[in-house]
Parts: structure tokens; sequence; C-alpha cells
């Protein structure tokens, strides 16, 4: 089988990276630039998500599922090959289990490997106010440092192959490490010549250099230094004597040279080579791209410790072809609520055929919930990931919007209908019709009778566009314009005596449980006028 391109996103770790990877390790788009802008991100709570999902060995692993959530792939052949690369790992136990070991002992020396990249190393004189000061002269960093990237070659190197497409170009392109000048000076030996740090080859029989060994004993000079000493108590009788008498004090003057001998050497050491060799690694495109590929073998470990801590049935989604967005899902859960939580109440969609959706129901019935599962689900399946549900098919989403009622600002100078319809401007201008758009109320902060026109033609627009509308609504009128049309579908959260059942049904919605809700946190009609004759 064919390689398959896996650089879908700029590395983790960049040349210009000051810290190791961190959580958040990247940002959302702008509107219109990237499947979550920023609003989305947040309404969506993608940072909940990540926490649900994450089951990442490694920090660099972690960082990548956190990049595929934030920013979810469009590309509906890498998401298949990811899930293919997914199906393999479960089936192939050995594959699975080698892949595990490296990614254990990847884990042990990883933090190593970054503080060689970005940490200070103070000597043997200092006082660290920062996780990235480090006594010393960096030596033990050093060695333990370069083992985890030569360890994950050979790990890599141990593998058995891969049949598809995205694993086998991980592993290769960990392998293809092996050939480049970073491993060549991890490997050794390093030598300091008088421009540059080098390895054998480079260096040249000719060139004078100094081999750089990672540790303050110094076996080549402390050898000359002994030669030097016996040479002179040989050839200089005097030096016998002056030997002879400092004899029974001559440790203490070990004590002073000491103090020079260690400062001078570790410094150069560090400063000279070390620092210089960081230098070449940080800036590396083999070292950034070997430490990617290792993330995204530990997300795909992780998409699968998901599924198996989840509690709940989930699959891996079938990618729909085509050019507007269509999702159907039966038996869905949501991704974070109903994880190790087996009372959670699966529903049922289907979001092919209507262009618009409505959801309505009383407060507490679940309706915010079921649309965030959607985007949530959405979110997770471009990831490459297993998503809650007996069964999922969807297309690639190129935007998943998500509108609530926003609070206005005094700087805004337009109240709140005109900051909620600025944010629903936005969203229509960047909506295409491979978009999932899901809204929360429209046109709140103003008149009925205005909130009905607008609300009409802002869903007649959406339509036209041909992206999938999911409209979250208390506005029974509003839905009622529609069905008589026969226009959309409607959705209903459904109650029985009263209480939620967190099940979505056919039909609208006409009855308020907002005197229910009221009594429940004590202030309804009875408890305002009790409150009245100072009753509590």
């Amino acid at each position: 089988m064919e390689s398959i391109d896996v650089r879908g996103y700029p590395t983790i770790l960049r040349s210009d990276s000051k810290e190791p990877p961190t959580i958040p390790s990247v940002a959302p788009g702008r509107t219109g630039e990237a499947v979550l802008d920023e609003q989305a991100f947040r309404v969506i709570e993608v940072d909940k998500l990540f926490e649900a999902a994450d089951h990442a060995t490694t920090a660099i692993g972690r960082a990548v599922l956190y990049r595929s959530l934030a920013q979810p792939p469009v590309d509906a052949g890498l998401i298949r090959a990811k899930q293919e690369a997914v199906r393999e790992l479960e089936r192939n136990g050995e594959l699975r289990a080698g892949l595990e070991v490296l990614l254990a002992e990847a884990a042990k020396l990883e933090g190593e490997f970054y503080h060689l990249l970005y940490a200070q190393f103070l000597g043997l004189i200092s006082s660290p106010a920062h996780p990235l000061e480090i006594d010393g002269y960096g030596y033990a960093t050093y060695i333990k440092g370069t083992r985890f990237m030569l360890d994950l070659v050979e790990r890599a190197n141990r593998l058995p192959e891969p049949d598809s497409a995205y694993l086998k170009t991980l592993v290769q392109e960990i392998r293809d490490f092996a050939r480049s000048r970073a491993y060549a000076l991890m490997k050794g030996p390093v030598y300091r010549t008088e421009k540059r740090v080098c390895t054998r080859a480079e260096k040249g029989w000719l060139t004078p250099g100094i081999r750089f060994r990672p540790s303050l004993f110094k076996p080549v000079g402390l050898t000359v230094t002994v030669l030097l000493i016996l040479a002179a108590l040989e050839f200089l009788p005097f030096a016998l004597d002056i030997a002879a008498s400092i004899a029974p004090v001559f440790w203490l003057f070990l004590l002073p040279i000491g103090f020079v001998y260690v400062p001078i050497v570790g410094g150069m050491d560090r400063d000279g080579i070390i620092y210089p060799l960081r230098d070449v690694f940080r800036r590396a495109e083999e070292v950034q791209a070997t430490l990617d590929r290792l993330g995204q073998l530990d997300e795909l470990m992780s998409f699968i410790r998901f599924r198996e801590a989840f509690g709940h049935f989930m699959t891996l989604p079938s990618i729909l072809d085509g050019e507007r967005h269509r999702m159907s899902l039966r038996a869905v859960r949501n991704p974070v609520l109903a994880k190790n939580n087996p009372l959670y109440v699966p529903n049922d969609i289907d979001l092919t055929e209507h262009r618009l959706t409505f959801i309505t129901g009383p407060n507490s019935g679940g309706k915010t919930a079921f649309c965030k599962t959607l985007a949530q689900v959405q979110i997770l399946a471009q990831a490459g990931c297993y998503v809650p549900a007996e069964r999922a098919e969807l297309t690639v989403a190129d935007r998943v919007f998500y509108q609530v009622p926003e609070i206005s600002h005094l700087a805004d100078g337009e109240g709140r209908f005109g900051t909620e319809l600025k944010r629903t401007k936005d969203i229509f201008l960047a909506s295409t019709p491979r978009s999932l758009v899901i809204m929360d109320e429209l046109s709140e902060g103003t008149t009925n009778e205005e909130k009905m026109d607008i609300s009409i033609a802002i869903l007649d627009g959406f339509r036209e566009k041909g992206n999938t509308t999911v409209l979250i609504t208390h506005n029974h009128e509003l839905v009622d314009v529609y069905q008589g049309r026969q226009v959309g579908q409607a959705r209903q959260v459904e109650f029985r005596n009263e209480q939620p059942t967190y099940r979505l049904v056919e039909g609208v919605s006409r009855v308020s449980h907002a005197d229910r809700i009221a009594k429940k946190i004590g202030f309804s009609k009875e408890d305002i006028a009790r409150y009245l004759k100072g009753k509590p």
C-alpha cells in the first residue's frame, strides 16, 4: 500500500518554540478560516471534549490530540486513513503491543529531551526558580535526551510492518530520522572544531577538533596532565623535593583546583557544545516531524483507549462524500456527559434530507446537550476518532458554527439584538453547503413581531445556502410557519409527568415548564408573594 501525506498541520514544535508541548497546543481559527472559530470552540466545550477523549501516553500525543479537536481536518481521505489505522491496531494485537511499549518507553525520557531543547543549565552553584532551570551543566540531560530519540528509532524498527497507509507512513518517518544529521549528532561521536559542532564524517581527518564526552571526567586531558606531572618529577629534581614537602597536605590543593576545573570544563562543554547542539536539534525539521509522528501514533492509541473507557458502544463513523453536509446518527450519546454514565439516554437523528431542523421544548429537557452532542460528534469524527453511537454516517464539515445568546457590552452600541445579529451575519457569510450551523434562539432582544420577521429571513437565507441548520427555540410559532410550508423537520424533547425523559421525539413543543422551574428554585409567583410578606 502506498504511503499517505500525514503533514496536515504545522508541527507542534517549531524552530521558534520556547517551551515543551503544552495544552492548549493550538488555538481555534478566525471565523470563516477554520472549521471552528473562537466562539464555537468555547460553546461546544472542546476543552471538555479533549479531557474526555484524552488517553494519550506522551505529552506530544496530548498536544496532537488537542490539535485535531481544536482544528479538525477537512480531508476526507486523511480521516478515512486514520480510521483504517485505528482498525488495524484493534485487530493486530502484536502491532498494538509493540506500539504500547514504544509509547510507554518514550514517555519515560520525553521530558528529558524537552529539557535538553529548552532548559537553562545553571552550573553547580545555582538556585532554580523555574521548571526549565536545571542544576548542573546539562550532561545527564544530554545523555537521556538524545537517548530518547535514538531509542524511539530503535523501537520503531522493531515494530511489525503495518498494512494501513497512515500507520505505515508514521512508522517509516520515525525510522527515517536515522538518516538525518540530527540523528548522527545524537548518536555521536560529536566534535567541536574552530567553527562548529560536527560529526566525524563532517570533520574530516585533517581538521583539528575536540571530541565531546558528556562528562566532567575527561580521560585524555587528565592523562596528559598526569604525564606532564610525571615528566616534571623525572626531569626536574627540585620538583621531587617540593612534592615530598607538600605530600601530607596535598589534598588541600585539590579543592581549589576543583573549584576552578569544574566551572571551566563544565561551562565550556555547556556553552561550546551542548547549547550549540540543542540549537541544531531545535531547528531540525526532522526532529520536529519525528516528534509529531510519535504524537500521531499516540493519538491513535488514545482513540482506542477512549472507546474502551467510555462505557457505551462507540463506532467509527462512515465518512460520506457529497457537496452538502449530511449527518445520520442512531443511539447517539454525548461524548462528555455519557462517559461512564450508564443512565445516559441515547437519541436518533437524521440530518440528511432536511436543511432545517427545529429543536423545541421546555428548559432542562436536554435540547442544548443534544445539540452540543451533534457538534462534538462531528469534531470527533473529523479527528478520526470513535463516536458514541450505534451507527454514524456523516460528511466532513468545512465549518462548524454554534451560536448562543451573547451578553452585549456598552461599547457595542447595538444592544443585545445587534450583538447577536452581527454574530449571525458572520456565520451566514462564512458558511457553505458543507457547513453545520447550530443556533440557540434567534433575534433575541426585539419585539415578537420583528423577531418573527427577521428569524424567517435568516432561516430562509441559510436554507438557500444549503448548509445543515439546527435551531433550538421556544418560539413554536416560528416552527409552525415552516411546518405549514412543509419545510424542515421538527423535534421536541419529551416530558412525562412534567419530568424530562431526555428523549427527542417528533413534533413541536407548545408548553412551557417555566412555573415548574420557578418553583424548583423558589421564585414562583407564590414564592414572591411570600417574600413580600417577609416570610422565608
